[in-house]
This record gives C-alpha cells, sequence and structure tokens, in this order.
C-alpha cells in the first residue's frame, strides 16, 4: 500500500510502498481509510517537536492520526464492531485496563498510544492502519456521515469540544475568545456559536479571520495590526472574556489568551508548544493571581462522549466540514506539511484520495 512516512525529521515526508497491516491481536481492527485529516500535530512530529513528552520519538513512520474509515478486518475478541462499519479513531488510543480507563478518563489512559507518534503504531496517511483495543477507542459514525468530516472527530474537533463543553461550565451569552484560527481555532469557533456564546477570534492573517467569521465569530481581532491584542478584547467584550482559548501554543497566544480574560475568567490550553517553547511558557502569575483567574487543559476526549457530538452533527447543530478548506491526495501530504512552517495554510486539509 501507499503511504506517506516521515524518514528524518524536517526532511519531506516520502510517499513510498509499504506493508499492508495486519491484525497483531485478539481485539485489533485494521480499517480501510476513507479521509484524514493534516493537523499541525502532524507538523510538529515532523520538525521533531515533542522529545520533551515522547521518549522515543520515532523516525520511518507513518505519519497521520485524524483518520475515519470502513472496517476491513477483525480480531476475533472484538464484539462493538464488524466488516464495513464505518468509524472515527481517536489520537489517544487507550488500552482500557488502567485506573483512567476505568474511571472513564480512557483519553489519559495511562499507557495510551498515538497513531503516527508511538514507534509501534503507524499512523493513517496510508491506504490501511490498524487500530488495537478497537472496542475501547472506536466510534461508529451514522449512516451517510461526510468521511471527511468525520476525520476531524479523531482530533481538531473534539479537542475543541471537549475543552469548551466539558472543561468549563459556560452560559450561553457569555464572552469566549480564540487565540490562533487554524485548524482547532477554527473549531473552537464553530462550537463555541453553537453552544450560545459570543466569540471572539485573534489571528495574525485576515483569511483565517474571514473564515472565523463564516463559522459565527462576533468580533475579530488581527494581531498582526494592533499593539495591544489583550486590549482589544477587553474593549470587544466590555471589560475582559469570560473564557479565552490558547488554540496555537506559543508564548505569545497563551499569555495574551489570560490577559485577555475578565476578573474570575478561565483560560483553556488547547494548543501544544514548539521547539521554541519546548513545553514551557511563563504566564503572568500575578494576574492569575489577584484576579483569581482559572488556567486549564484539555487534550481529545474519551470516546464514550461522542455521541453528544455526533447527535449535535446529526441535528444540523454543527458541521465539522465547514472548518475544511480543500480535500487533497496522499502524494499532497509533504507540500501540505511544508506550507505549515510559515502558516501559509488556512483551515484544514483532508486526504480523501489514497
Amino acid at each position: 500500500m501507499k503511504a506517506a512516512v516521515l524518514k528524518e525529521f524536517k526532511e519531506p515526508v516520502v510517499i513510498e510502498e509499504r506493508e499492508r497491516p495486519q491484525v497483531a491481536a485478539d481485539d485489533d481492527v485494521v480499517i480501510e481509510l476513507e479521509a484524514t485529516g493534516i493537523c499541525r500535530s502532524d507538523w510538529h512530529m515532523w520538525q521533531g517537536d515533542w522529545r520533551w513528552m515522547i521518549d522515543d520519538l520515532p523516525t520511518d513512520q507513518i505519519l497521520g492520526h485524524e483518520p475515519a474509515g470502513r472496517v476491513v478486518e477483525t480480531g476475533p475478541g472484538v464484539e462493538r464492531f464488524s466488516e464495513g462499519d464505518q468509524v472515527a479513531v481517536p489520537f489517544n488510543i487507550a488500552d482500557g485496563s488502567c485506573p483512567m480507563c476505568y474511571s472513564d478518563q480512557s483519553h489519559l489512559c495511562e499507557n495510551r498510544v498515538t497513531p503516527g507518534f508511538s514507534p509501534e503504531l503507524p499512523g493513517a496517511f496510508a491506504e490501511e492502519m490498524r487500530v488495537p483495543h478497537a472496542d475501547e477507542n472506536l466510534t461508529l459514525l451514522p449512516d451517510g456521515a461526510s468521511p471527511e468530516g468525520m476525520a476531524g472527530l479523531g482530533c481538531r474537533f473534539m479537542t475543541a469540544y471537549h475543552g469548551i463543553v466539558h472543561r468549563i461550565d459556560a452560559d450561553v451569552g457569555e464572552s469566549l475568545a480564540v487565540h490562533g484560527c487554524g485548524g482547532v481555532g477554527l473549531s473552537a469557533v464553530h462550537i463555541a456559536d453553537a453552544m450560545g456564546l459570543d466569540v471572539v477570534a485573534v489571528d495574525i492573517n485576515e483569511e483565517p479571520l474571514e473564515r472565523a467569521r463564516s463559522l459565527g465569530a462576533d468580533a475579530t481581532v488581527n494581531a498582526g495590526e494592533v499593539e495591544d491584542v489583550p486590549g482589544e478584547v477587553h474593549d470587544i467584550t466590555d471589560g475582559g472574556a469570560d473564557y479565552s482559548v490558547d488554540a496555537l501554543g506559543i508564548a505569545e497566544t497563551c499569555t495574551n489568551s489570560v490577559l485577555s480574560l475578565d476578573v474570575g475568567g478561565t483560560h483553556i490550553q488547547i494548543g501544544l508548544t514548539g521547539e521554541d517553547e519546548e513545553g514551557v511558557v511563563p504566564v503572568p502569575v500575578d494576574i492569575i493571581t489577584g484576579q483569581e483567574l482559572e488556567f486549564v487543559g484539555s487534550k481529545g476526549m474519551q470516546p464514550t462522549r461522542y455521541d453528544e457530538l455526533v447527535r449535535m452533527v446529526e441535528k444540523g447543530r454543527l458541521d465539522p466540514t465547514k472548518v475544511i478548506t480543500e480535500t487533497v491526495s496522499l502524494a499532497d501530504v509533504p507540500g501540505v506539511l511544508e506550507s505549515m512552517t510559515d502558516f501559509d495554510h488556512t483551515g484544514v486539509s483532508v486526504v480523501t484520495d489514497y
């Protein structure tokens, strides 16, 4: 089968032939890919980032961690899924046996692995992929679901949903600022609008801000044209946002997000850092203390809660396809990743041609 393979960090990803995956354990399935989102996390992996989080960062690895596809083979121990089922796969693959899994926090599984990031699990930029512990991790998609839209359920869309719906307790009419309008940021804008929040979108480029307005942003701030981003958010929200999201993961957006808050507000960290920060960002501790701000993280979402997100899609309240700007072929993956280096990329690209 054809696959997009990371050979060396920061060197062009190579499209090459690889052996098709096989069921390796009783609870495995193999899925044929119908769509795979190209995420900034794939770019981070290609850059060789996150050595401060991942002990054995692999090369010669198939990338890709936002897949949707159809089951083509099941292990004898798989009970919930059959050949032909259309499924989405989360980027946090849990084993179902640790204390976090037992407490319905499987997205924080102590033994979790990530397709394309973990040496033992090749990713989804390929014609097929193996998924371990299928009953624990896969989500069955509704009939007629758009594969390209559902691919985002595995990462960007459900991460934004978990952050906005589960990690905070927002009420209709409260305000939320989103700093960084890439894939996860635009997903956050769309979800926050659907939940009845007043949304302020922040980015350094006008094109993603236009996209944010089309997804429901009530106001936008071009951070490349103003000197005081938090001040602009304070003016728009009449004193500061109730909630604010850093959807990028650099020191500037994290700090601006915290400083954009009103007294008692909550910052939600969704974006992960790159090589400049290496996981550590200075934060305005005195302001956090003096204004009793909260700082929370959001990473993925447990599959047991996917049903509520899928129902919102089915009812038309959410449409993940609105965040997608283009569908591409597997051969286009190297070029899309390179375009992310200078942030010369808007919205989300999804592989649909393998």
